[in-house]
């Protein structure tokens, strides 16, 4: 359901992603990403996600505060049943070339030359520091060269559902909305030629659509207007899992297809092969 940097288990993943016009930022993507985590690890671990941008800063993750539902609520709009399942400025200094900051249960690791990640593993706290492939973080730099990624480090040997991780971004493609779900379990890079198994809740968003689009999610009362500001009114969404396998690879959809609400346009994206 991800890329972690040593073996480990993830389970009920949402992936979000909206295409919504800020009144400060201009035209945005906004990802949400939310899954439970066990490390089967011997000690820390990471997950890595690689995102549709040339720059990223710790200013543009969201703090989800006390609405750490918010994923799941976009899920019951589109399944209607129940289910178990700060200040934000923009900062527009030039950002080092690796970022390190703190968010919920992680220490993240923000670059867009991700072989220089090593460089910066010294800023992360020991119990959090994981060991990194040098092959994976070669693998970003080959077939992500014009994303940032994020390595999400984390120590929890117990499966944990953290809050969710929300943050915002001017996209490479604004008519084209991805969500990172390349899959490997173990460190490695992944294979590109493997089926593998998807529990993935994939929803979408577009302030653009009209009136009679998708499903209405119901957030609750006293939300914080700075966070409120970046979430969808309407979405729409589709499950994968029960057992399937796809070919490894993201999830997307062009802007054209979701204001149509033809969800059977989205695709599996791979990198390009090099």
């Amino acid at each position: 359901m991800c890329i972690s940097t040593s073996e480990a288990a993830f389970s009920g993943t949402i992936v979000y992603c909206g295409r919504q016009h800020h009144p400060e930022h201009g035209l945005i993507h906004v990802l949400g990403y939310q899954n439970t985590a066990v490390n089967l690890a011997s000690g820390p671990n990471a997950l890595m996600l690689h995102l549709p941008t040339e720059q990223l800063t710790p200013g543009q993750f969201l703090s989800v505060g006390r609405s750490t539902d918010v994923l799941e609520r976009m899920v019951d709009a589109v399944r209607p049943i129940a289910v178990d399942i700060d200040g934000i400025d923009w900062m527009s200094a030039q950002p080092a070339a690796v970022q390190v900051f703190e968010h919920d249960v992680y220490t993240v690791l923000l670059a867009d030359d991700p072989t220089a990640i090593p460089t910066a593993l010294h800023q992360v706290p020991a119990h959090r520091r994981p060991s990194l492939n040098p092959d994976l973080l070669r693998f970003y730099a080959d077939h992500f060269p014009d994303h940032t990624v994020a390595v999400c480090c984390f120590d929890n040997a117990d499966a944990q559902r953290a809050k969710p991780l929300l943050l915002w971004y001017p996209p490479l493609d604004p008519d084209q909305l991805t969500v990172p779900a390349l899959d490997s379990h173990t460190g490695a890079a992944p294979d590109l030629d493997a089926l593998v198994p998807v529990d993935h809740w994939v929803l979408l968003s577009t302030d653009e659509a009209p009136s009679d689009w998708g499903e209405t999610v119901d957030y609750p009362n006293g939300m914080r207007h700075s966070l409120r500001s970046y979430l969808p009114t309407t979405v729409m969404g589709e499950y994968y899992g029960d057992g399937d396998t796809l070919p490894n690879g993201d999830f997307t959809i062009s802007h054209l297809d979701l204001l149509a609400g033809d969800l059977d346009r989205i695709k599996r994206r791979q990198p390009a092969r090099r």
